[in-house]
């Protein structure tokens, strides 16, 4: 545990963080998982649909830095050729 009240603070600032950071990653993948779940069973419309809502969340990601710039650009780019691929 920490001893000093500046190391205490961190802490709490570290802990808020992970939980933050560890939100943005799961609202990434979870949007991005059904978006090739409806892809899998055929649906290219409804993914179609929810690919502004997983641009969304990978922005998001990337302006907080749970991202780089470059993966969120790779990870938006390869679900948009999912949906678009026929």
């Amino acid at each position: 545990m920490p001893n000093t009240s500046s190391a205490k603070k961190a802490l709490r600032q570290s802990t808020k963080r992970r939980v933050q950071n560890a939100r943005h990653k799961h609202a990434v993948a979870d949007a991005t998982k059904q978006i090739r779940k409806l892809i899998e069973t055929g649906k290219r419309e409804e993914a179609a649909a929810l690919l502004g809502r997983a641009y969304k969340e990978i922005d998001k990601a990337a302006k907080t830095r749970v991202l780089k710039q470059n993966t969120a650009a790779r990870k938006k780019s390869r679900i948009a050729r999912l949906v678009i691929k026929k």
